[in-house]
């Protein structure tokens, strides 16, 4: 009896995935997000959904779409093995940790007070540089990049119960919970604060207890999980820009005609484009949320950010180098590009309307 109970369980666990298998035909892209099927609360499924309708339009059906939203295929560690095979499920998004350990150098994007704005940030995700950056994912995990939606709106805040953090000094001995993620856990230490990573499961019961002081997510995060509840205090510093790859299975994609190829990968660009507004009105939205809520909110300013960025950079660099194992050649170059896009962006603004 028991053995037919399990074999039951397991029967019903392989549901979702023989529902995409079932739906995935020869020409039919299946996309995992574990984001909710929502054309309001996030920026990644209404950028799908437009994705698909250009796809099936460009290709007269010959090439159909499936989303499935809210982990319904499993976690993102678990979407990104199946499309690694290509045959039960052909895409997916994936955030910055879930992405390092398929491709170690996504790390990188652990790094501290790299963009300033919205622009810098989409200037260097949609260039030239990153996407031959990411064109190692090909060889290394048989799964092709298409693009980087900003993560909850890219840019995080603090939340905390101690008190308001308008400077560096001010982050000293509190507490932060940190997504388990050793390069967040250098830069609160770099900072002066303590880090507890701790799974997103117990973060309210964590700042509840008194486990932790405070800890940091987009502000779309923060509003939607009422951390006014449990902490008083939000500052938007945007030390971290949290990211999410959109990739697709290699072999599946090869397996498309040229003509196919071309019309998955401009309709994906489109649709990046369609995320990156969409994450930035939900992260202003939020924003605003944040400090009709919160006892007090506080955007740190451009100076003090900098003092910031000069103690915990080169904190993280040594970490990134010394202890998690990437090449310091390369680690450069990706903090020698971030600048270089950073001035570009400036200077390019004021010679084309500052004049």
């Amino acid at each position: 009896m028991r053995k037919r109970s399990l074999t039951g369980l397991f029967a019903l666990a392989s549901l979702p995935l023989a529902m995409a298998a079932a739906q995935a035909q020869a020409n039919e892209m299946a996309i995992a997000t574990i984001l909710p099927e929502n054309m309001s609360n996030n920026e990644v499924y209404p950028a799908l959904v437009h994705f698909k309708n250009l796809v099936e339009t460009r290709t007269d059906g010959e090439v159909t779409v499936s989303i499935f939203g809210n982990s319904q295929l499993g976690s993102e560690v678990e979407t990104a093995r199946e499309v690694q095979g290509g045959r039960t499920l052909q895409s997916t998004i994936i955030t910055t940790g879930a992405m390092s350990s398929y491709y170690p150098d996504y790390q990188m994007m652990t790094a501290p007070f790299i963009f300033d704005n919205w622009r810098q940030a989409w200037a260097f995700f949609d260039g030239e540089w990153f996407a031959d950056f990411m064109s190692g994912t090909i060889e290394q995990t048989d799964m092709r990049y298409l693009g980087t939606f900003d993560d909850g709106g890219g840019f995080v805040a603090f939340t905390n119960n101690e008190r308001l953090i308008q400077t560096v000094e001010d982050l000293e001995g509190l507490n932060i919970r940190t997504e388990e993620n050793p390069g967040h856990v250098s830069i609160m230490r770099a900072l002066g604060a303590s880090a507890t990573p701790l799974p997103w499961g117990e973060v309210i019961t964590a700042l509840e207890t008194g486990l932790a002081d405070g800890q940091f997510n987009a502000p779309v995060l923060n509003t939607t999980f009422n951390f006014h509840e449990v902490t008083d205090y939000t500052t938007l510093t945007g030390h971290v820009y949290n990211s999410a790859a959109w990739l697709v299975s290699e072999e599946w994609f090869q397996s498309l005609t040229e003509s196919q190829q071309e019309t998955v990968v401009t309709s994906a660009r489109e649709a990046i484009a369609i995320g990156h507004g969409m994450s930035g009105a939900l992260a202003t939205a939020s924003w605003e949320e944040s400090c009709a809520t919160f006892q007090e909110c506080y955007i740190m300013p451009a100076e003090e950010r900098a003092r910031m960025s000069e103690i915990a950079t080169p904190a993280w660099r040594d970490w990134i180098v010394n202890d998690f194992g990437l090449d310091g050649d390369r680690v450069d170059a990706f903090l020698e590009e971030v600048e270089r896009v950073r001035v570009e962006v400036a200077d390019s603004d004021v010679a084309t309307y500052g004049r």
